[in-house]
């Protein structure tokens, strides 16, 4: 048979493929017919020619071919009997790119930021060929390549993704396809610095988190330390302090695998504590005095020293400085010296510390003694050694000031010189002085200055009794005076009972228990025996020297 037909066919329209054969035979079993055609959708209408103009049998397939059809093939088939003869026709049905699809590589796994991912667009089927192509991410157009190649990925190609392949009968859409970036980042809301006592968010999240196929956790540091673990993305402060600023960073996990957060700096702002304010004066007669002042805040606060009211020294606008005051101020500290000083620099100091969130202050009395205490040769001395303290006034006292000398705030003496002396220190004429200058115009007195004075150990005081209330017991006590301490030795012949400090090993008995104190010694014999009557001797001795002192004890 010979088959007519359009070279090609267009989908959705109707097309007619005629089958034809010049062989009739009227009541014969020759027989004409279609085979590979669908039914449903297909019409065949027959025709036969018998005359003298012409012969023959005609057979027409009507059909509205789809894109599956594409390349299909359809026979004609005459048959007569057994004997068959046949014609094929491969169908060209022109349609849109259909089956159109995107494929994601890698198709496993997280992606991460800095990873390259590629995305094709893949047509199962277009006649003509696809002419060209198009690619969207939600929606806004982004390529126009088969192959969408994304290097270095961000945070922001997280996203749905489609392609469109284009013929010149049409377009062909793909479905969506989503691209997760698993990609952690926190955000702070209201803000990363915030007000104390502001309630205030943490949000750890991935993009696309809410939609995220598979439940996501979360592990939350502070200052690289672990803080909590669990599904929560966020972290709450209701009222934030200042104790929650820091570095916060978390990590997110999977199933396949986690990424952590570039840590964010919580800043919490906050109005000034109230001020350290520390006044120092100089030992050696006041002649130098440091006010001190430092205070907690944030952000840093300015600073200013005042005294009765009036500004000495500020950490931000710089204040009229005489010769003698110096200032230094840094990060919420500021210091003020003031040298030479004297009674006119005593009074009432405050210190104010203020930023935009508030303000407090601390106040201090200073008192500037002028008088001062000098010992000669110095404050600590051996006995026997000359010494001499002298009260040294201002210069605008009168001519013939009165001295009165004070020890352990007992007064000594009182007269018209300036100095006390010593002849030969003795270890009683140790304590703490202090001396006080009258005159016309006022009195002033000095600083409490210490004299110490080393001696060897006096005559130790060594007793003994015997306890025999509930079994016998007997009690050695050894005290003695010195400076510095003595180290205090219980003998009994040539044996060590006890001593204070470095005793030999296995020296006590297990019989005896001993107490230490400062130039003490007490020694406890629990069952007294015969055997431990005799003479027991106390030896002391420091750097200075030594004593000793003995007993009998008797059971």
């Amino acid at each position: 048979p010979s088959v007519t037909s359009s070279e090609e066919q267009t989908e959705g329209q109707r097309s007619t493929l005629e089958c034809s054969t010049p062989y009739v035979c009227p009541g014969g079993d020759i027989v004409l017919h279609w085979k590979g055609y669908d039914p449903r959708v297909s019409e065949v209408s027959g025709r036969v020619w018998l005359d003298t103009s012409r012969v023959g049998h005609q057979l027409n397939l009507t059909s509205s071919f789809s894109w599956k059809d594409h390349s299909k093939k359809l026979l004609c088939e005459v048959s007569v009997g057994s004997k068959r003869a046949s014609t094929e026709v491969v169908l060209r049905v022109r349609h849109t790119p259909k089956d159109t699809q995107v494929s994601l590589s890698p198709s496993s796994g997280n992606i991460g930021v800095g990873d390259t991912v590629t995305l094709s667009c893949q047509v199962g089927s277009s006649h003509p060929p696809v002419s060209g192509y198009r690619w969207y991410k939600d929606g806004v157009a982004v390529g126009t390549e088969p192959v969408l190649a994304l290097r270095g990925v961000r945070r922001e190609d997280h996203g749905r993704y489609h392609c469109e392949a284009q013929n010149a009968l049409g377009t062909g859409v793909s479905p969506p396809v989503t691209l997760r970036v698993f990609s952690a980042e926190i955000s702070a809301s209201p803000a990363a610095e915030v007000l104390e006592g502001t309630a205030t968010t943490l949000s750890c999240d991935v993009p696309g988190r809410e939609g995220h196929p598979e439940e996501l956790s979360y592990t939350w540091y502070k200052n690289s330390a672990w803080l909590k673990e669990g599904p929560a993305h966020t972290l709450l402060f209701p009222a934030v302090t200042a104790a929650d600023a820091g570095y916060y960073s978390c990590q997110v996990t999977n199933s396949q695998g986690s990424d952590t957060a570039q840590a964010i700096s919580l800043s919490v702002t906050y109005p000034p504590r109230i001020p350290t304010l520390t006044l120092f004066q100089e030992t050696q007669g006041g002649r130098l005095v440091i006010v001190r002042c430092t205070v907690d805040s944030h952000p840093p606060a300015t600073l200013a020293i005042d005294r009765d009211g009036t500004v000495l020294a500020t950490s931000g606008a710089q204040v009229a400085l005489g010769q003698r005051l110096g200032v230094t101020s840094s990060r919420n500290s500021l210091r003020l010296e003031m040298r030479d000083a004297g009674p006119r620099d005593s009074g009432n100091y405050g210190c104010t510390a203020s930023n935009v969130h508030g303000n407090a202050s601390a106040t201090k009395v200073l008192e500037i003694r002028t008088a001062r205490l000098l010992i000669h040769p110095s404050a600590e001395v051996t006995e026997g050694t000359a010494v001499t303290l002298t009260c040294v006034g201002t210069a605008d006292m009168a001519e013939e000031p009165l001295y009165t000398w004070y020890r352990n705030s007992r007064r000594l003496q009182e007269s018209s010189f300036p100095t006390l002396e010593f002849p030969s220190v003795r270890g009683d004429d140790a304590g703490t002085f202090q001396c006080r200058v009258r005159s016309r115009n006022g009195s002033d007195t000095s600083e409490d200055v210490p004299l110490r004075v080393f001696y060897p150990p006096r005559q130790p005081v060594l007793s003994s009794f015997l306890q025999s209330q509930g079994g016998s017991l007997g009690i050695i006590q050894c005290s003695v005076e010195s400076d510095p301490e003595s180290n205090l030795t219980l003998w009994r012949g040539d044996n060590v009972i006890a001593c204070t400090q470095g005793c030999p090993q296995g020296a006590t008995s297990p019989r005896v228990q001993v107490t230490r104190s400062y130039n003490s010694l007490k020694v406890e014999i629990r069952d007294v025996v015969v055997e431990d009557e005799g003479i027991y001797v106390c030896r002391a001795g420091n750097s200075q020297g030594s004593a000793s002192a003995s007993v009998d004890f008797k059971a």
